[in-house]
Protein backbone atom coordinates (compact mmCIF):
# COMPACT_ATOMS: atom_id res chain seq x y z
CA UNK A 1 0.00 0.00 0.00
CA UNK A 2 1.38 3.41 -0.95
CA UNK A 3 1.40 5.88 1.93
CA UNK A 4 2.33 9.55 2.09
CA UNK A 5 5.70 9.77 3.82
CA UNK A 6 4.59 12.91 5.67
CA UNK A 7 1.85 10.87 7.41
CA UNK A 8 4.26 8.30 8.88
CA UNK A 9 5.16 8.91 12.50
CA UNK A 10 8.35 7.73 14.12
CA UNK A 11 8.10 6.66 17.75
CA UNK A 12 10.93 5.56 20.04
CA UNK A 13 13.39 3.36 18.15
CA UNK A 14 16.15 0.95 19.12
CA UNK A 15 18.38 2.22 16.32
CA UNK A 16 19.69 5.67 17.08
CA UNK A 17 22.60 5.91 14.64
CA UNK A 18 21.29 5.47 11.09
CA UNK A 19 24.78 5.66 9.62
CA UNK A 20 25.67 6.84 6.15
CA UNK A 21 22.63 6.64 3.88
CA UNK A 22 24.38 7.47 0.59
CA UNK A 23 24.69 3.86 -0.57
CA UNK A 24 21.07 3.13 0.31
CA UNK A 25 19.90 6.31 -1.43
CA UNK A 26 21.90 5.35 -4.54
CA UNK A 27 20.24 1.93 -4.49
CA UNK A 28 16.76 3.42 -4.10
CA UNK A 29 17.46 5.78 -6.99
CA UNK A 30 18.75 3.04 -9.24
CA UNK A 31 16.53 0.07 -8.35
CA UNK A 32 13.66 1.38 -6.25
CA UNK A 33 12.45 -0.02 -2.95
CA UNK A 34 12.93 -3.80 -2.70
CA UNK A 35 11.16 -4.27 0.63
CA UNK A 36 8.29 -2.13 1.91
CA UNK A 37 8.57 -0.43 5.25
CA UNK A 38 6.23 -1.70 7.95
CA UNK A 39 3.78 0.52 9.80
CA UNK A 40 0.90 -0.08 12.15
CA UNK A 41 -2.68 0.99 11.54
CA UNK A 42 -1.93 4.37 13.17
CA UNK A 43 0.83 5.01 10.58
CA UNK A 44 3.59 4.57 13.17
CA UNK A 45 6.81 3.13 11.81
CA UNK A 46 7.60 -0.41 12.92
CA UNK A 47 10.54 -1.25 10.66
CA UNK A 48 12.39 0.33 7.77
CA UNK A 49 13.74 3.44 9.48
CA UNK A 50 16.81 3.77 7.21
CA UNK A 51 14.71 3.17 4.08
CA UNK A 52 12.20 5.78 5.20
CA UNK A 53 14.90 8.35 6.01
CA UNK A 54 16.59 7.72 2.67
CA UNK A 55 13.30 8.16 0.81
CA UNK A 56 12.70 11.43 2.66
CA UNK A 57 16.15 12.71 1.73
CA UNK A 58 15.49 11.79 -1.89
CA UNK A 59 12.32 13.86 -1.85
CA UNK A 60 9.90 10.96 -2.25
CA UNK A 61 6.32 11.81 -1.37
CA UNK A 62 5.00 8.22 -1.23
CA UNK A 63 6.49 4.94 -0.05
CA UNK A 64 5.35 1.34 -0.28
CA UNK A 65 4.27 -0.02 3.10
CA UNK A 66 2.94 -3.13 4.74
CA UNK A 67 0.45 -2.48 7.53
CA UNK A 68 0.33 -4.62 10.66
CA UNK A 69 -2.77 -4.17 12.78
CA UNK A 70 -2.24 -3.22 16.41
CA UNK A 71 1.07 -4.92 17.31
CA UNK A 72 1.91 -5.18 21.01
CA UNK A 73 4.85 -3.24 22.47
CA UNK A 74 6.72 -6.54 22.71
CA UNK A 75 6.08 -7.31 19.04
CA UNK A 76 7.29 -3.85 18.03
CA UNK A 77 10.66 -4.38 19.69
CA UNK A 78 10.90 -7.98 18.46
CA UNK A 79 10.26 -6.91 14.86
CA UNK A 80 12.88 -4.16 14.93
CA UNK A 81 15.42 -6.52 16.47
CA UNK A 82 14.55 -9.31 14.04
CA UNK A 83 14.88 -7.12 10.98
CA UNK A 84 18.32 -5.96 11.98
CA UNK A 85 19.75 -9.16 13.46
CA UNK A 86 18.71 -11.99 11.14
CA UNK A 87 20.46 -10.63 8.07
CA UNK A 88 23.64 -12.36 7.01
CA UNK A 89 26.28 -10.40 5.18
CA UNK A 90 28.01 -11.89 2.16
CA UNK A 91 31.33 -13.55 2.83
CA UNK A 92 34.40 -12.03 1.19
CA UNK A 93 34.49 -14.98 -1.21
CA UNK A 94 30.82 -14.52 -2.17
CA UNK A 95 31.34 -10.82 -2.84
CA UNK A 96 34.48 -11.40 -4.88
CA UNK A 97 32.77 -14.11 -6.93
CA UNK A 98 29.70 -11.95 -7.60
CA UNK A 99 31.78 -8.96 -8.69
CA UNK A 100 33.82 -11.18 -11.02
CA UNK A 101 30.62 -12.53 -12.61
CA UNK A 102 29.24 -9.01 -12.95
CA UNK A 103 32.46 -7.76 -14.55
CA UNK A 104 32.40 -10.62 -17.09
CA UNK A 105 28.79 -9.82 -18.00
CA UNK A 106 29.53 -6.10 -18.30
CA UNK A 107 32.66 -6.70 -20.40
CA UNK A 108 32.19 -9.90 -22.41
CA UNK A 109 35.09 -11.24 -24.41
CA UNK A 110 35.06 -11.08 -28.21
CA UNK A 111 34.38 -14.84 -28.33
CA UNK A 112 31.42 -14.49 -25.95
CA UNK A 113 29.97 -11.70 -28.09
CA UNK A 114 30.10 -13.89 -31.19
CA UNK A 115 28.49 -16.83 -29.36
CA UNK A 116 25.72 -14.53 -28.06
CA UNK A 117 25.04 -13.17 -31.56
CA UNK A 118 24.78 -16.68 -32.99
CA UNK A 119 22.56 -17.79 -30.12
CA UNK A 120 20.27 -14.75 -30.51
CA UNK A 121 20.03 -15.37 -34.27
CA UNK A 122 18.87 -18.96 -33.79
CA UNK A 123 16.51 -18.02 -30.97
CA UNK A 124 14.81 -15.45 -33.22
CA UNK A 125 14.76 -17.87 -36.14
CA UNK A 126 12.99 -20.61 -34.17
CA UNK A 127 10.57 -18.25 -32.42
CA UNK A 128 9.20 -17.05 -35.77
CA UNK A 129 7.96 -20.52 -36.66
Amino acid sequence: MLVKIAEIRIKKRIRIDIGDLEVLKDSLNKYGLFHPIIINDRYELISGFRRLESAKQLGWQLIETKVIDDPSKIELIERELEENLVRKDFTDYELQSAYQRLKKLQNPSFFSKIINCISNFFNKLFKKK
